[in-house]
């Protein structure tokens, strides 16, 4: 019957979890690919391309909220239950608490083993990806972004206008308006042009034109115009800071590459800390469905009578899983500045499951409960007299 009774709250739960997880990774994703329409618009991407690139960020983005989906599904579900007077009937059956907790306990290990893989294999392979993407995007921008008669802007500060294309995929009639950097603005006019790409980078070549330079720093001074037969713009790498699109970031690197990097590497010379965050944080991670469970089976465990409200409970079940949740943040955060810093930021999911277990089962054993309350009886007085054969109390 307990058996009987465990699988059916683990399919409960489990259903509430897949709708929830759905749900809340559905909004998070279409508000997130939202603001990459403009690859579509403004950079003339396909929809293959621009559904790929959103699609690589689901992983991270499952792993962020499926424990928010645990959490909400455990408490929903117990909810139910007690409102059908299933967790009632079940108490008084004498099941403990462990009957009531496994189910939870065995979809919380399931979603944080998932969530663990996730950070652990599948989000930097998909980060590794996406930047891949974002390269691919930036070497085919004449191809795909400028059109004739139109001006095109893949990069702030950074416009591109083209009169026609020839049969042979010269650009004709080029304008190029280069004002990223406020110290020096440039415009290019060119009567042709062409896209040569190597292994260095792809690079835009410009024939039979005119370079205005301007100084933005001092206006003063008259615009230099300079004629060229040739000239060359490096459009593989955008802005002051492309120089450091070659460095992956923490997010982007293997388990391997964070366990033992390269001591020659930029990030490890300047802050080896945001590595080291980086690495506690994806082992961490996955505890946290555990946590929230824990917390929801502490306040929401213990059955009730149907008259009783429990958003009390639900609010206050909300308010501790995201103290916790953001007390982690806080000690991962410290975890980039100090290295000792490390062992708090797994002592506090695993203490709150400690306390969170404590809690439920006390709660969940009346006996056990009583002799922590502390009971004030009232005590007869004693009365004394004598007898013959001295003094008796009463």
């Amino acid at each position: 019957m307990t058996s009987l009774f465990s699988r059916y709250m683990f399919w409960q739960v489990t259903n509430a979890f897949f709708v929830i997880l759905l749900t809340l990774t559905s909004v998070v994703w279409l508000a997130t690919a939202l603001k990459e329409l403009d690859l579509i618009t403004s950079k003339g991407q396909g929809m293959l391309l621009f559904m790929q690139m959103t699609g690589l960020t689901l992983p991270s983005l499952v792993a962020l909220i499926a424990p928010n989906a645990v959490l909400m599904a455990t408490l929903y579900t117990l909810d139910r239950l007690n409102g059908d007077s299933e967790l009632i009937v079940m108490t008084a059956a004498g099941a403990p608490v462990s009957r009531f907790a496994k189910p939870f306990i065995l979809l919380a290990s399931i979603v944080g083993i998932a969530i663990l893989f996730a950070n652990v294999f599948l989000n930097p392979a998909c980060m590794r990806a996406l930047r891949g993407f974002i390269t691919e995007v930036r070497a085919d921008l004449i191809s795909q972004v400028i059109q004739p008669g139109r001006f095109s802007s893949p990069e702030t500060g950074l416009t591109f206008h083209i009169r026609d294309r020839s049969p042979g995929g010269e650009l004709l009639g080029l304008l190029v308006h280069d004002e990223r950097e406020d110290s020096q603005i440039m415009s290019y006019l060119a009567e042709r042009g062409r896209i040569i790409s190597n292994d260095e980078g792809s690079y835009l070549v410009m024939f039979d034109g005119y370079v205005h330079r301007f100084d933005g720093e001092d206006r003063d001074k008259p615009v230099q115009i300079i004629a060229f037969d040739q000239n060359m713009l490096n459009i593989s790498k955008f802005g002051p800071k492309g120089g450091k699109e070659k460095e992956l970031r923490p997010r982007e690197r293997s388990i391997g590459e964070l366990i033992n990097p390269n001591p020659d590497d930029k990030i490890v010379k300047r802050n080896y800390g945001l590595l080291r965050a980086e690495l506690h944080e994806r082992f961490t991670g996955a505890l946290y469905p555990l946590v929230f469970v824990f917390v929801a089976i502490a306040l929401m465990g213990q059955p009730r009578t149907t008259r009783e409200s429990r958003w009390g409970q639900i609010v206050a079940a909300f308010g501790i899983a995201i103290g916790l949740r953001v007390a982690g943040l806080t000690a991962g955060n410290l975890v980039a500045l100090h290295a000792w810093a490390v062992p708090l930021v797994y002592a506090i999911p695993i203490g709150a499951i400690l306390i969170a277990a404590w809690v439920a089962h006390v709660r969940m054993s009346p006996e056990l409960g009583s002799k922590l309350k502390f009971e004030f009886k009232l005590q007869p007085k004693k009365i004394m007299f004598w007898t013959g054969r001295g003094m008796q109390t009463e």
